[in-house]
């Protein structure tokens, strides 16, 4: 599904961000990378999404060869991804429906198939009531839970989720990450990035820890240091 080989990434400012990375990471598995700010997290995603290219080495996920993509094949690489970030970007003035069924309008989905793909979307991630209410109605957690249901309304093989958790309130959190663990167990790839130790010790997962751009443990068993 994903392999890194031998990538680094290092920025025309000098800042090397990721250093002689080497990981695999299976079909249907959930993994989460942790680690401090600026250990090379954020960059590893960019790699992931395809907004930043390795300095050296090579990245491939779902058999695209991501860092030799052409700028035309970018759009359809990115669709079978889902992607949830910290800040939920839902658009305002859409409601709850209608934020959903956007990442399916844009990728010219027949109107049929989105009238029966949201309402079940909705009701997976428990927002069938929410359908018509807009952003700014919704708490923090059900915010985050429509930026999870956009991300899944194209059925994508890998969901990358960014921090997640990071703007909602903590009793919320384990509510994201265990929705996020049903959804793995439907099949779906999952990589979760979080610097929120306490919350990954809660779920018995691979676990792939960076410091300072270099892999320093990938743990099925981790825990974290007292």
């Amino acid at each position: 599904m994903i392999r890194f080989t031998n990538v680094s990434k290092t920025y025309p400012s000098g800042t090397e961000a990721l250093r002689d990375i080497n990981l695999e990471i299976q079909d249907g598995e959930f993994v989460f990378i942790v680690g401090a700010s600026g250990a090379g997290k954020s960059t590893l995603i960019k790699m992931l999404l395809r907004e930043e290219v390795p300095t050296s080495g090579s990245i491939e996920i779902n058999g695209y060869k991501v860092n030799k993509l052409k700028r035309r094949q970018i759009p359809m690489f990115r669709r079978s991804l889902g992607v949830v970030f910290q800040d939920f970007r839902l658009i305002p003035g859409l409601s709850v429906y209608d934020n959903v069924a956007f990442a399916l309008r844009v990728t010219n989905v027949a109107t049929r198939d989105i009238r029966r793909r949201v309402p079940y979307i909705l009701s997976l991630v428990g927002l069938s009531s929410k359908a018509k209410s807009m952003p700014e109605q919704l708490s923090g957690g059900e915010q985050q839970r429509v930026a999870l249901a956009r991300a899944l309304v194209n059925n994508p093989k890998l969901i990358i989720a960014d921090e997640p958790t990071g703007n909602i309130d903590p009793e919320l959190s384990f509510e994201i990450v265990d929705l996020l663990n049903e959804i793995n167990k439907c099949g779906t790839t999952v990589i979760m990035v979080t610097h929120e130790h306490d919350l990954v010790a809660q779920f018995n997962r691979r676990v792939i820890t960076i410091e300072e751009g270099h892999v320093i443990s990938d743990d099925l068993d981790w825990r974290p240091q007292q």
